[in-house]
């Protein structure tokens, strides 16, 4: 549905040599037409049954030759200059095994809903769930993923967040300070799938404390970032849940909870539930929301 957009952001790009794999699971719809369409040697593609997206995704890795890449969906785009912008601070820092940064959000008509400013990384925030690295315009190397390993099925519905963790375990991340990519919010997203997510999650990490992988300090933010994702996938009407799960994540990592990050107002036990009465209570009384101007 989005297919089109998503490669002309490719294609618009002021970086050269340019390599776009477009990995299609047999799709019915129209998207080997849309492919057709474009004549650019720049493109290649393949549409055969495959086993999901961690197939798909694993794949492209197979196939790509650069030695700089970037997973892209086709729900997504990238902004213009996001390729040059990665290349220059992969080239610069070679040390480093990714680079992310700012993501505009649209809706299922393309049409600007948000943006997502990120704070400069920080490994234990992103093992406790209190910064994020977003799939669309995050680069990486041929290097740190030859280190890291292929997306894991075992963890498919976490599969991409997997595949950071157990990279930045090898290798440092920076943050650029600029938009990449605009990441697209609609109602058929795996993303929907929240308690698969959360479970995934917890056993991605789980899995990397095993290894042996985390120091001391690590495995307590990665534990309380288990506890968030619980939070954060749960509905808002699993509210004492909810709650409960916050003051896990607190009892797991009590200086946590001083970060701005974590989401301390649900810490308050019912919050939800009487917020909903009062927000009744007022439009019933004729109360009008307050204007955001």
């Amino acid at each position: 549905m989005y297919l089109r957009e998503t490669v002309e952001s490719c294609l618009a790009q002021d970086y050269r040599p340019l390599e776009i794999l477009v990995i299609d699971g047999g799709s019915t719809d129209n998207t080997v037409e849309v492919l057709q369409s474009f004549g650019a040697s720049e493109l290649s593609w393949t549409s055969n049954p495959d086993n999901g997206v961690v197939d798909a995704v694993n794949i492209g890795f197979r196939r790509a030759a650069g030695e700089i890449l970037s997973i892209q969906s086709s729900d997504d785009v990238f902004l213009p200059g996001a390729m040059s912008a990665a290349v220059r601070a992969l080239q610069e820092r070679p040390e480093l095994g990714l680079v992310y940064g700012d993501v505009e959000l649209i809706d299922e008509h393309s049409n600007l809903v948000g943006e997502d400013r990120l704070p400069q990384f920080d490994f234990c925030d992103y093992l406790g769930r209190l910064q994020y690295i977003p799939q669309p315009g995050t680069f990486f190397t041929r290097r740190a993923m030859e280190k890291t390993g292929l997306w894991r099925e075992q963890v498919s519905y976490a599969a991409d967040a997997d595949f950071w963790m157990r990279m930045l375990t090898r290798f440092p991340a920076a943050k650029l300070d600029r938009k990449v990519a605009r990441y697209r919010y609609h109602p058929a997203q795996r993303d929907c799938n929240k308690g698969q997510i959360a479970k995934d999650w917890e056993r991605a990490v789980l899995d990397l404390i095993a290894s042996d992988a985390l120091e001391a300090r690590h495995q307590r933010f990665a534990r309380m970032g288990i506890e968030l994702a619980k939070y954060r996938y749960a509905s808002e009407d699993q509210w004492l849940y909810r709650t409960r799960k916050l003051y896990r994540a607190a009892m797991i990592n009590p200086g946590a909870v001083l970060n701005p990050n974590f989401p301390k107002r649900e810490l308050f036990p019912a919050r939800t539930p009487i917020w909903r009465i009062l927000s009744r209570i007022k439009r019933g009384l004729g109360f009008r929301a307050r204007s955001s101007s």
